[in-house]
């Protein structure tokens, strides 16, 4: 079923998804960058901008590019942070956050790292892609949390001294085994399975709402546009999630 894209869209949900929701208790959420871009925050591609113009976003998100200029790769990280620094959660990311508060077996999944989920009070997440935010040890890859400052870029693993990355999964890398596996498990499991503001294109979370479609959950899509996704989901909300999924939230539970 599809909702109307109009302003009213969000008021127009359908009666049958909001029952199912409400009857559920394993719900999945997997959230892409159309969700943070509500925020402010631009999309990978568009981020190409000012001095990084001359750049292609998979130019610099690589190991390879790392190892030809880690400085480089290293400041662009670092302008993206500021980027992001700079936005707040919108409500999208409140209403996810008071779904999980809702919903016994609610988990979130997220294609971002912007970690705006975590700023709204998200805590059952599993970040794909990695965290903007975080720091890593390019050769041990642990977590590498305080470091001498001497100015370099990247700076110096303070144990074993190989450069320090984002904690990003890069093209070209896989996404780390255990994440990977519990979020198609959770698919597999959940009654519920909400794909918001992704394009479904990206692998592999693009398989996510497929392998919850084999299980038997209800597939939801909210989306401005349409995608692979949408001509096989149960429900189609064509609008931007900061209006529809907090209308979810309303409809399943009225605050009175």
């Amino acid at each position: 079923m599809r909702a109307p894209s109009d302003p009213d869209a969000a008021a127009e949900l359908p009666a049958a998804l909001i029952e199912v929701l409400k009857d559920s208790t394993e719900v999945v959420a997997l959230t892409g960058a159309g969700v943070s871009a509500e925020s402010g925050v631009p999309t990978f591609r568009d981020a190409q901008s000012g001095l990084w113009s001359r750049y292609r976003a998979e130019d610099l998100a690589t190991p390879e590019a790392f190892r030809r200029d880690p400085a480089l790769v290293w400041n662009w990280y670092a302008w993206r942070r500021s980027l992001v620094q700079a936005v707040k959660p919108n409500p999208a990311h409140l209403a996810l956050a008071a779904l999980e508060r809702r919903i016994s077996g609610f988990q979130l999944l997220t294609q971002n790292v912007d970690g705006l989920h975590r700023r709204a009070g998200s805590s059952r997440l599993l970040e794909l892609h990695g965290d903007l935010f975080l720091t890593l040890c390019s050769a041990e890859r642990t977590p590498v949390e305080t470091w001498p400052e001497h100015g370099d870029a990247p700076p110096r693993c303070p144990r074993c001294e190989a450069p320090l990355r984002p904690g990003v999964v890069w093209f070209g890398e896989t996404l780390p085994e255990p994440i990977l596996s519990s979020a198609f498990a959770l698919s597999a499991g959940c009654q519920v399975f909400l794909s918001i503001g992704t394009s479904s294109l990206v692998q592999p979370a693009a398989a996510l709402p497929l392998c919850a479609l084999e299980s038997g959950a209800t597939v939801v899509e909210i989306n401005t546009e349409p995608t692979p996704l949408s001509e096989i989901a149960d429900f189609v909300l064509n609008g931007p999630a900061g209006e529809i999924v907090p209308a979810l939230l309303q409809s399943a539970w009225p605050t009175g």
